[in-house]
């Protein structure tokens, strides 16, 4: 049953999440379906705030940190209203439905409101810091509220979120989250594996936060239908997320850091294979690779990945976080580093809070 108590204004706080075992590569791809399964841990200091009303007018429209945005990035976001409409079309009369204060309304008139969308990004975006992930995390969450779709489990909310970003799915839950494989768009949601609240944390090594030459959509496209190493890849993901969630059950931060070390290997291997070769890696990049792996040969705890980016992310146990962000700090000046404990599930921001951050 749809729950329909709409209202005209809501925001919601989602958080960013760094892949353990990757997401690269699409089965389907207007529905974002993986051809493998990946795991991620979401993280704390690293989120999007996302503010919807109902605005008069046809015509939808998306703020992005204050500067209102046209052309692909309008597209992305209408698109994405576009699936909550059309659920509620599909679901009849949704206020009736559930017998709420919108009985009596016409529907119609409720899911073709034009919608603004006001988003504010505390993550780089397009540099490989899953900004995407956090920022269509946080418009789903707020877009079941301004629509009234208490119905839309969180699990289910987290197709909704594939749609707009495959890795927004992972950032719907905190902790570590599974994308699971599925067989279609109903059952490719995301599961939280486990909270991460033990000693598990991560250093981010922010080396550039300029927007990255080649999106992942386009490099993950050219990877799959280029690269000779894809189907090997594809298999030897599958091992390495076992290994993972072993790790995670077990809280053996070593077992988990040398397979994730091992995924995200064969992760840019497989895209320097690609035809042309694709890199996102920087010379900057494998600077702190080989300090990671020097500090844990001084028997440091500590694993690295990346994502499609530059940016480079410690795994460690959290009691140790502040010790290697120090040194991450004294050794690569130029970077931002951010120590960051697992991050939570996206949360309601209230009104009166939001007015005090944005002021509006």
């Amino acid at each position: 049953m749809i729950g329909a108590k709409m209202t005209d204004f809501t925001a919601a706080r989602a958080h960013a999440n760094i892949a353990l075992i990757k997401y690269w590569g699409k089965r389907d791809a207007s529905l974002i379906l993986p051809t493998s399964e990946s795991l991620s841990l979401t993280l704390d200091p690293l989120y999007t705030d996302t503010a919807v009303s109902f605005i008069d007018g046809t015509e939808d429209q998306f703020i992005l940190d204050g500067a209102e945005q046209g052309g692909t990035p309008l597209e992305r976001v209408r698109a994405f209203i576009g699936l909550f409409r059309q659920y509620m079309s599909k679901h009849g009369k949704a206020g009736s439905t559930a017998g709420s204060e919108a009985s009596g309304r016409d529907c119609v008139s409720l899911y073709t409101r034009a919608v603004r969308v006001e988003s504010h990004n505390h993550v780089p975006t397009a540099a490989g810091m899953a900004s995407s992930a956090s920022a269509f995390a946080a418009l789903a969450w707020a877009l079941r509220d301004l629509y009234g779709l208490h119905g839309i489990s969180d699990r289910q909310l987290s197709t909704f979120a594939r749609r707009g970003s495959g890795s927004a799915l992972r950032s719907m839950f905190g902790g570590f989250v599974k994308w699971r494989y599925g067989t279609g768009d109903d059952d490719s949601y995301a599961v939280q594996v486990d909270d991460a609240q033990w000693d598990v944390g991560a250093v981010i090594i922010a080396l550039s936060t300029k927007q990255k030459k080649t999106g992942s959509r386009s490099g993950m496209a050219h990877t799959v239908n280029t690269s000779a190493f894809y189907p090997l890849w594809r298999e030897a993901s599958e091992a390495d997320l076992k290994l993972v969630e072993e790790g995670i059950r077990e809280r053996d931060i070593d077992k988990i850091g040398k397979a994730m070390e091992a995924n995200v290997m064969k992760f840019h291997a497989v895209m320097f294979a690609a035809d042309p070769p694709l890199t996102y890696m920087t010379a900057e990049s494998w600077k702190v690779i080989e300090h990671i792996w020097s500090l844990r040969e001084q028997g440091i705890p500590c694993y690295f990945t990346m994502d499609a980016g530059p940016n480079v992310t410690v795994l460690c146990p959290r009691s140790y976080m502040d010790r290697i962000a120090a040194d991450m700090r004294s050794a690569f000046p130029q970077a931002a580093v951010i120590p960051a404990a697992s991050g939570p599930a996206p949360e309601d921001i209230p009104a009166y809070e939001w007015k005090g951050l944005y002021g509006k």
